[in-house]
């Protein structure tokens, strides 16, 4: 293991895996005592954030309209819909850690950002994420949905 999936995939706090995966469209539909997002919503903007990223830069984050940062309706359409941004989010956790492996690639410039290398993007993504996941969690402790 090294800092970078610790930071973003294994650990810190739990498993991202484990945070996540194994929930119905019910359990990470609820909202409760009326909090702004469901499990559902908090995930997609998280794993949105990682992607967008990943793909070019935070720079892409700032063409990306306030009102479209968290789905409307707290349910995914269906399980299916779900478990797919679960494997989302975990597949762009992975590509993170592994981009992270080569040092040409984390001190290169991130795009958008010339004073700024993708070291410093994914040090923004692990708090952001770290951030989303722990109201996740906070979540499944109001459901009892959480050991």
């Amino acid at each position: 293991m090294n800092d970078w999936d610790d930071l973003l995939l294994t650990g810190g706090f739990a498993p991202r895996e484990a945070i996540v995966a194994g929930l119905t469209v019910a359990q990470v539909s609820a909202r409760p005592n009326d909090v702004p997002h469901s499990i559902y919503q908090e995930l997609w903007h998280a794993a949105m954030v990682l992607k967008l990223s990943l793909d070019g830069g935070r720079s892409a984050l700032e063409r990306w309209p306030y009102e479209g940062h968290f789905p409307t309706s707290a349910a995914p359409a269906d399980q299916q819909a779900w478990d797919d941004l679960v494997e989302l989010f975990l597949t762009s956790s992975r590509r993170a850690v592994v981009q992270a492996r080569d040092d040409r690639w984390l001190n290169a410039p991130e795009p958008g950002y010339p004073h700024s290398t993708w070291r410093d993007g994914l040090e923004f993504l692990a708090v952001h994420t770290a951030y989303h996941l722990g109201k996740i969690v906070a979540l499944r402790q109001a459901l009892k949905l959480w050991p």
